[in-house]
């Protein structure tokens, strides 16, 4: 359930070869705590991502990106 302190961001996502490339950051991101819902779209390169602000920032959503092997673009 989407609470008060959730915020949605998109991130753009670079490094991504595939359909399974996608999917397997997809998972990573559902595993980081603070991460409530992940939707990654390898045809737009792009990765929504709903969050819980009290557990993770976008800078620590950008690491479980990086630790997945991918990087955030601009």
């Amino acid at each position: 359930m989407v609470g008060k302190a959730t915020k949605e961001a998109t991130l753009s996502v670079l490094g991504m070869k595939c359909e399974h490339c996608a999917a397997n950051l997809e998972n990573a991101l559902l595993k980081a705590d603070g991460i409530e819902k992940a939707k990654v779209s390898f045809a737009t390169k792009t990765a929504q991502v709903a969050y819980d602000e009290s557990k993770i920032d976008l800078s620590g959503i950008s690491n479980v990106v990086s630790d997945a092997g991918y990087q955030v673009g601009d």
